[in-house]
């Protein structure tokens, strides 16, 4: 378990047959509406671009009259597959250092002061990644630590630490030299997440937010442990850019102080749940991040009718299983 991954080399052909094709509008074929990475990936897709790339006014809408729902990634003028790997790659690398204001600590599991004085510190984009993580208003009596975002899935065990990864899967493209290898290598593995239906091919650390991740021993001839563990890297990258985007918000509970955020709620027996909204017209990420922080979003049966150019509604639930959590795939609720 301690052992450093080894890194998998993508081919050419998994992701982009035509490169140099210009398009103002892409069909993201790696993103699906029932995977929660595949959501928070889009919503990094978004920040990289307008990070890096503002003038293309990058919009985002759901194809909903496809046989397969996928987003649609729109731009003011037409660009390649290579130019919007290269234009999002950009921006992770632009946004990533932020994510080292938590200096060596691996997980969240911290004590108010030391929180409070990482607030003091931070600036710009850090403050952004602090009000994501946690809050000193919500204290977990049991070990005097602040409770952390309903996003982090892991807590050191099996050698997991929420807090390190979300520093380091997308801080190496910021420390890497313009046109080199690993900044081709990047926007390599940005693409097949973005461009190609996911192979799950990388020997790289991820969050847990892919279902695909819930490897149970039901059913299974062997011991699901010993699964070599692979996941899709440029998502992973795109979705911690991401979770800057979803600032926690304490909210009381009969266990004292608890957090959710926005398109988050407390579903059966206190599990955190997704809701996922699908949206049939282009916005930008403003809009997006407006909709997502409506009180209908969360609502146990979301009343789509009552949300403008919402299609569906999706819900993942965070699972306990064994000693880690896991997400479920979502499943459309309205």
């Amino acid at each position: 378990m301690g052992r450093k991954p080894k890194k998998s080399k993508p081919t050419k052909a998994t992701w982009d047959a035509d490169a140099s094709n210009p398009l103002e509008v892409h069909t993201l074929l790696g993103i699906e509406p029932s995977n929660l990475l595949g959501f928070m990936a889009l919503l990094g897709t978004l920040r990289a671009l307008e990070t890096a790339r503002a003038e293309w006014f990058p919009c985002v809408y759901w194809d909903v009259g496809a046989p397969s729902w996928h987003p649609l990634l729109k731009l003011r003028a037409p660009q390649s597959q290579a130019a919007v790997a290269e234009a999002v790659t950009e921006g992770v690398g632009s946004l990533a250092p932020a994510h080292a204001l938590t200096g060596d600590a691996k997980d969240l599991k911290f004590a108010a002061e030391e929180f409070a004085s990482l607030r003091e510190k931070a600036v710009d984009s850090q403050q952004m990644v602090l009000d994501a993580l946690s809050s000193e208003m919500a204290i977990d009596e049991r070990n005097e630590s602040l409770r952390p975002t309903p996003f982090a899935f892991m807590f050191g065990q099996g050698h997991q630490h929420f807090l390190s990864r979300f520093r380091d899967v997308p801080s190496t493209i910021a420390k890497a030299a313009p046109n080199s290898e690993a900044v081709m290598d990047f926007q390599h593995r940005i693409a097949a997440a973005l461009f190609a239906p996911w192979r799950r091919a990388d020997r790289t650390v991820s969050f847990r937010w892919d279902p695909t991740e819930d490897r149970r021993y039901a059913y299974r001839d062997v011991d699901p442990s010993g699964d070599p563990i692979t996941t899709e890297h440029g998502a992973n990258c795109l979705s911690a850019i991401a979770l800057p985007l979803f600032p926690v918000i304490p909210v009381r509970r009969r266990s004292g102080i608890r957090l959710l955020t926005p398109m988050t709620r407390f579903g059966s027996g206190g599990k955190i749940e997704f809701n996922l909204p699908i949206w049939s017209a282009p916005a930008r990420l403003s809009t997006i991040m407006a909709l997502l922080n409506h009180p209908e979003i969360v609502k146990d049966s979301p009343d789509v009718a009552s949300l403008p150019q919402v299609h569906a509604v999706f819900r993942a639930i965070r699972e306990p299983v064994g000693k880690f959590l896991c997400v479920t795939h979502a499943e459309m609720i309205t």
